[in-house]
């Protein structure tokens, strides 16, 4: 009998709508079918402890930095989940990074994420921001995205940056600690509104920038040229999970539900979240060619422009301890200092659809 091979997949966040596919595939033994043994890695495990999770005990160190393309690039994943922002750090980083690509977007709709508030604070528009405090996952483009934004709704742009444990974001706006996050509308949102918490949202395509594939998947170059095969195999069976998930989103939460109890050791997720966040996702998963995962150059090309003409398509990267000459810290982007400006034309292809199925 021949043995699976293995392929472990980042998520980057712990179990919820947006990964409905890779549980489905799980759950129905398309991987198994396709001689693989996937594991899903959730960022509640250790491994993710210094920028997912509050420091303990048994995580004293909150300063290590590891997230999902991280993990990629050291070739502890195969996969890993991320935003459009972070596939382009990575292939606009130092030489010393991999150029990870995108290989497939798990949703098609590109406007499911967005800027929120609590309704009851009154800042009801992006120009209110100003000011305030906004909860930010510490990402390379992320604060500068937010004030383009604030400025495109006419505000100044002026606010303060904070950086929670990621997995306690959500919990410092709903306890008053943060005034503002960026938040998945599958996800937090659909769980606001289970709570009854009424939300201002400002998705993130409705001011003026055209935002790319949120979230997408990633690999290393390297390891798609040395194993071709795996992974067209891996994606062929994912995309059957979220053909799957899109036309009966009821039985995907169902299984999402039930696989991330025994493949993210014990992880709960709440029932009633997964079945709101399976039928807001239902029809935002496959998009118009019929095959899920598909990108369009024009919207890569798109939204890398919008980050050249807003002049966040920089060479300086964010740092915890920045030393004022490639890394910088989060208030020193938002302020213009980050850097050169990095030439268009010297941006490498950051995704490929040749690794998806084509029917």
């Amino acid at each position: 009998m021949t043995t699976p091979t293995t392929v472990i997949v980042a998520l980057d966040w712990t179990p919820n709508g947006n990964h409905l596919g890779f549980y489905v595939a799980k759950d129905r033994g398309f991987y198994k079918d396709a001689g693989l043994d996937v594991r899903l890695v959730s960022p509640h495990d250790a491994a993710y402890a210094g920028s997912y999770l509050e420091p303990d005990a048994e995580n004293p160190s909150p300063g290590k930095y590891v997230t999902p393309c991280s993990k990629v690039a050291d070739g502890s994943a195969h996969f890993g989940v991320n935003s459009p922002e972070g596939v382009v750090g990575w292939n606009t980083s130092g030489p010393e990074r991999p150029r990870l690509k995108a290989v497939a977007a798990l949703l098609f709709d590109r406007n499911t994420s967005a800027i929120v508030t609590l309704k009851s604070s009154g800042i009801d528009a992006p120009n209110k921001l100003d000011g305030c405090k906004y909860a930010s996952y510490a990402a390379r483009f992320e604060g500068r995205i937010v004030q383009k934004m604030i400025q495109a709704d006419g505000g100044v742009g002026e606010f303060i940056e904070t950086t929670p444990p990621m997995l306690g974001i959500w919990n410092t706006l709903l306890n008053g600690e943060a005034d503002a996050t960026w938040v998945f509308s599958q996800w937090e949102g659909c769980e606001a509104k289970l709570k009854n918490v009424e939300l201002n949202a400002f998705p993130v395509c409705d001011y003026g920038m055209p935002y790319a594939y949120a979230p997408c998947l990633c690999a290393h170059p390297d390891w798609l040229v040395g194993n071709p095969e795996t992974a067209r195999a891996f994606l062929d069976a994912t995309a059957r999970g979220y053909k799957i998930a899109s036309e009966d989103p009821i039985a995907a939460a169902e299984i999402l539900v039930r696989v991330a109890r025994t493949e993210n050791d014990g992880h709960a997720v709440n029932p009633e979240l997964a079945k709101a966040s399976a039928l807001y996702l239902q029809n935002k998963m496959i998009g118009p060619s019929g095959v899920w995962g598909v990108m369009d150059q024009r919207v890569w090309d798109d939204y890398l422009k919008w980050l050249w003409d807003a002049g966040l398509l920089t060479d300086g990267a964010q740092s915890r301890h920045p030393d004022s000459g490639k890394t910088f810290s989060l208030d020193d982007l938002r302020a213009g200092k980050a850097g050169n400006k990095i030439p268009l034309d010297q941006v490498p292809t950051v995704f490929t659809n040749d690794y998806l199925p084509t029917v």
